[in-house]
């Protein structure tokens, strides 16, 4: 139970009961059964630093079976066929599965569509076409998605994209690439964004457009994974488009109003980057509470040394300060309010918090911390890209004094 001073949906409790048995029964089963596939990278990642297709087979299977569950697509709109949750329920539950499960079992991560990677809001500015051709499988989870916004000089401030549309009589050609592509080498579809108008773009006002994109289309090449943290293999990749063709029906929204899709995209990512990171910090919390309780040292547990337990005492408050503001930044949300300044605020003060956190808690393990076993260097690993993607953190600092410059200025 989290001490919560606001009330929150008791319908939402209900759901995350019956997901976290779904978890229980399809993903750490699976995890269990496949051994050190799932474990050892040299097993679970190719020559060519990508899953191995046993990898994808499970990963596949997840999906699938999270959609038949009604899980999968639960927060996609019901205009398209998702279930249509709002922000309440997308905080809890990313929140839930991070502070259950940690870093294990991360074939959880597929339980759910990602907003990049699977059915979404970002498609219900697909035109019926393109939906009647993608959705299907997508809701399914037989087939998955990415999205192709970040490039080699336009990160942070993406309206730097290079990437050009152009008409060529029967559609467009798209010539340029991206990067930090996460799924890309899995995916059937990338939504392409890119520059169709340059004065408009370049004047900040609009201009560029976005594209649902066949990863199989001519002339679109995925170049192989970039590898991370000194691992194996993964799962993000450079994308290459060199004239490739997309028929008008494959335009997402307005010709070059695509920059607000985005952008919602990317609040919606904030709000599941602080969730799982206030998961994750809670869970390995939780884990160094037990183990500093069990541990001694000069013939005392070490949580009754104030090193130890004034470590712990401060990553508690941060993170329940965190959680609190993203869960408010979710009801926000969900009362029709914008909260740009609140989503900026909660990612983050939640990663940074979580970072802070498991760094704590792997100096109170000493050198246990750091091993594979406990799953601490993964969760530190994957909240410190929590720290940039989605909005850097200093990205989010400048857009929070900007809307306090602006007058916004309630608390």
């Amino acid at each position: 139970m989290d001490n919560l001073g606001f009330d929150v949906s008791t319908d939402i409790d209900d759901l995350l009961i019956g997901l976290r048995s779904f978890v229980e029964a399809e993903v750490v089963t699976r995890h269990e059964q496949a051994g050190d596939l799932l474990v050892d990278p040299r097993l679970m990642y190719g020559p060519d630093g990508l899953y191995v297709p046993e990898v994808l087979e499970l990963v596949a299977e997840v999906r699938m079976t999270a959609a038949k569950a009604g899980y999968y697509s639960m927060f996609a709109p019901a205009s398209i066929g998702g279930g249509g949750l709002g922000s309440e329920a997308l905080y809890r539950v990313w929140h839930d599965l991070h502070h259950r499960f940690g870093p294990h079992y991360w074939l959880k991560g597929f339980a759910v569509a990602h907003w990049t990677k699977g059915p979404s809001h970002v498609l219900a500015h697909a035109s019926p076409t393109a939906q009647a051709v993608a959705l299907p499988d997508l809701i399914a989870g037989r087939t998955s998605m990415c999205f192709g916004m970040s490039e080699p000089d336009a990160g942070s401030d993406a309206r730097m994209m290079q990437t050009r549309a152009v008409r060529d009589g029967s559609g467009w050609s798209l010539s340029g690439s991206k990067i930090w592509i996460t799924n890309a080498p899995y995916a059937d579809w990338i939504v392409v964004f890119a520059v169709t108008d340059s004065e408009q773009a370049a004047a900040r006002k609009g201009g560029i457009s976005a594209f649902l994109v066949p990863t199989d289309a001519p002339g679109l090449v995925v170049d192989g994974s970039i590898r991370m943290f000194g691992h194996l293999g993964g799962d993000e990749a450079q994308v290459y488009l060199d004239d490739v063709h997309v028929d008008d029906e494959m335009v997402l929204g307005e010709i070059d109003r695509g920059f607000a899709i985005a952008m919602s995209g990317v609040a919606s990512g904030r709000l599941y980057n602080s969730a799982r990171a206030v998961g994750m910090g809670r869970w390995a919390l939780e884990m160094a509470l037990e183990y500093a309780e069990r541990r001694q040292t000069f013939g005392h547990p070490i949580i009754e040394h104030q090193g130890v337990s004034f470590q712990l005492a401060d990553a508690a408050v941060e993170l329940h300060a965190a959680h609190l503001v993203g869960l408010n930044c979710a009801l926000m949300l969900d009362r029709g309010q914008k909260a740009l300044k609140e989503l900026s605020m909660a990612k983050l003060l939640s990663t940074e918090a979580a970072a802070r956190a498991v760094d704590r808690v792997m100096q109170v393990h000493g050198a246990i911390g750091f091993t594979n076993e406990l799953g601490l260097v993964e969760a530190y690993e994957t909240i410190r890209k929590t720290c940039v993607a989605d909005g850097s953190s200093e990205i989010l600092r400048h857009g929070i004094a900007e809307r306090l410059r602006r007058g916004d200025v309630a608390l």
